[in-house]
């Protein structure tokens, strides 16, 4: 953007101006960059826009726009302003769980709530009155089981269906257990391409992963072409807890060696 001075800036026009372009957010230093404005009066029109809901803080020098049709909610869905908030932290990241689930036309996930694999270090999650983002780590992030979706806003990273359903299970003690993830692995693994499971859990390490979900597919759901595949795949398994929310204790299932240590409903 063209840099001019402080008369001609107004922030209600550069809001617009975002907005008319698909944008939902901005930086700091963009203002900056494009005024002479001293640092006291950026703050000062910052906190009026703020005061107004206009405009709300999401990080340290990230702000997203309100428009009109989000008033009464006072933020943004997330999905909006991920893909540039990541961009602005420098952090490689992807769309999970509930939250994929959410976009891949599964469950009903609450849409002030995200949820975000990111490579390290460590973010602090970020929860405001009307918005809770969720991030968990993973070592290495695959692109290659991730999908571009489309917003308003432009595309987001996505987990596949299969990585999804990896997903699920592997954080399954941070999201609410197995019992929560239940009705939404139903509705993916009808979708699955149960090979393509198995490759991410191969290449991956989330052997334990895959055990779990053999059980649930077969045990829980009756999904008797996923489990069999599974059970065909799996090779030398340990005794695990159905769920690492408890004690490793309970009967035994001799096919699968899972522990199970939960009562889990459909």
């Amino acid at each position: 953007m063209q840099r001019i001075d402080n008369k001609n800036f107004n922030l209600n026009n550069f809001l617009l101006t975002l907005l008319s372009k698909g944008r939902y957010c901005f930086t700091l230093n963009e203002i900056r960059n494009i005024s002479k404005l001293s640092d006291k009066a950026i703050h000062q029109a910052l906190y009026r826009a703020k005061k107004s809901n206009k405009i709300a803080q999401i990080r340290q020098e990230f702000y997203v726009i309100i428009p009109p049709e989000f008033y009464d909610r006072k933020m943004i869905p997330p999905y909006l302003f991920i893909d540039d908030m990541m961009k602005f932290l420098n952090k490689t990241y992807y769309v999970s769980m509930f939250s994929a689930a959410s976009m891949l036309g599964a469950g009903h996930q609450q849409p002030m709530l995200f949820q975000l694999i990111i490579e390290p270090p460590a973010l602090r999650n970020i929860k405001k009155e009307h918005l809770e983002i969720h991030f968990f780590i993973k070592k290495q992030i695959d692109i290659n089981y991730i999908v571009k979706k489309k917003t308003k806003a432009g595309y987001i990273n996505v987990s596949s269906v299969e990585l999804t359903i990896l997903d699920l299970i592997l954080y399954h003690h941070r999201i609410g257990g197995i019992g929560r993830n239940l009705p939404i692995l139903e509705e993916l693994l009808e979708d699955a391409d149960v090979e393509k499971i198995h490759e991410i859990a191969i290449r991956h390490n989330l052997k334990t992963s895959f055990q779990r979900l053999g059980f649930i597919s077969d045990v829980l759901l009756g999904y008797k072409e996923v489990s069999d595949f599974i059970y065909k795949h799996l090779n030398k398994t340990k005794k695990i807890p159905l769920s690492l929310l408890h004690p490793a204790k309970g009967k035994l299932d001799k096919k699968w060696k899972i522990i199970v240590n939960t009562e889990v409903e459909l």
